[in-house]
């Protein structure tokens, strides 16, 4: 599974939040693929998940937060997708 932060630089709030939920992904499904998209390199693919706000999370290639989640926000959905209800 591949988890991919899209963030901008200099975003305090992103940087802030990417240890907690790095770790709570990392937590929740083994092997997770942690990925950090600095949107400014990344603008098409960005523009292509329907990244409007950042910071925002995307799941396997699909935004699935449009805003930033709490770490258990993201633990769950992980878990979710990887069939552990």
């Amino acid at each position: 599974m591949k988890v991919e932060l899209i963030y901008a630089p200099g975003c305090a709030e992103c940087m802030t939040a990417r240890t907690g939920l790095r770790s709570a992904a990392e937590a929740a499904v083994a092997g997770v693929e942690w990925t950090e998209i600095n949107v400014l390199d990344a603008l098409d693919y960005a523009v292509e998940l329907g990244v409007l706000t950042l910071p925002a999370l995307a799941i396997d290639g699909s935004l699935v937060f449009a805003a930033l989640p709490a770490p258990a926000q993201l633990r769950d959905e992980l878990l979710k997708r990887a069939g552990h209800d």
